[in-house]
């Protein structure tokens, strides 16, 4: 049998970096270096992609008054949020959802426009692009973990108006703010079960052999 497997200590590596990867709001101000900001795109444009469509688009903002107006969008969300979750209102609005103001480098993830020219893969399933990009913001965030930055994925935002911020082509789609930056720590945990929003499920719950709600033996 081929022996393809990494050394112990890579091994350990990687899942460090899965089990230690956390959604980060809170950053300290200080400039990401450029090398390891372009290594960050280089991870994620190495991600698969269904058909090799490459989806992903990146808007790096490094115009302060854009980021301004970013904060903008995602504040007006922020509050009809709060709004529509009724009893957990107040409890959301004491959370703390973004850190662009804060973070060394804040981007916008983006599917790409003219996607309907991408048939395979997506004749029965369309949406495995966005399943694509998800994997390229994954890849940033796991290589960025490892390099000791954290990063933060905000989705409170209404797409048309990100859209119109950057001239975005009508058939593209923004899908997540991203921002990344040196932080003082890691949460031990993520941070919304640190806050008691939610709790990990058991895997078990989640797993299943042959048939739905099968327990998976």
């Amino acid at each position: 049998m081929p022996q393809h497997r990494y050394p112990d200590s890579d091994i350990a590596a990687v899942y460090r970096a899965i089990y230690e990867r956390r959604d980060v709001r809170h950053f300290l101000p200080d400039p990401v270096d450029p090398e390891i900001f372009n290594q960050l795109l280089a991870a994620a444009h190495h991600a698969p992609s269904v058909g090799f469509m490459q989806p992903w688009r990146f808007i790096r903002i490094s115009d302060s008054g854009l980021r301004k107006g970013i904060h903008n969008l995602v504040e007006k969300e922020r509050i009809l949020t709060a709004k529509a979750l009724n009893e957990r209102e107040d409890e959301f609005m004491k959370l703390k959802v973004e850190g662009i103001l804060e973070c060394g480098e804040v981007l916008v993830a983006a599917l790409c426009d003219r996607r309907e020219d991408f048939i395979f893969g997506r004749r029965t399933l369309p949406e495995m692009d966005l399943a694509s990009l998800s994997c390229a913001i994954q890849n940033m965030w796991l290589a960025a973990r490892a390099e000791g930055l954290g990063m933060g994925w905000v989705s409170l935002f209404e797409p048309q108006a990100l859209k119109a911020l950057f001239s975005m082509p009508e058939d593209s789609h923004p899908v997540a703010i991203l921002c990344l930056g040196h932080v003082e720590k890691f949460y031990d945990k993520p941070m919304l079960e640190q806050e008691q929003w939610a709790e990990r499920r058991n895997i078990n719950e989640l797993v299943f052999e042959n048939n739905w709600n099968s327990p998976c033996r």
